[in-house]
């Protein structure tokens, strides 16, 4: 399986967050709309954490500081939801 480099076109150009969406906007026009039940500390922030974003990676990445989240643009583009949070025993 081989990795692909990304690519400038896929570097951040903006983000929204609604209720349930997250939308990010990429350099090559692309937009990249995935449910926000995927990323359960975007969904469990406020709309003021939400959005407090920071471009991040070299422009490939995306983080909230006040919810301690990082997304990249090689894994929205993927598909790939946050990994399950283990809950307490």
């Amino acid at each position: 399986m081989s990795v692909s480099e990304p690519r400038a076109g896929e570097k951040v150009q903006d983000v929204r967050v609604t209720e349930d969406t997250l939308t990010v906007d990429l350099l090559d026009g692309r937009t990249i709309s995935v449910p926000l039940t995927w990323y359960p500390r975007l969904l469990r922030a406020t709309e003021a954490q939400r959005d407090n974003w920071q471009v991040a990676g070299g422009g490939f990445g995306i983080h909230w500081p006040d919810v301690d989240e990082d997304l990249s643009t090689e894994g929205l583009l993927r598909g790939a939801p946050a990994p399950r949070e283990s809950t307490p025993a």
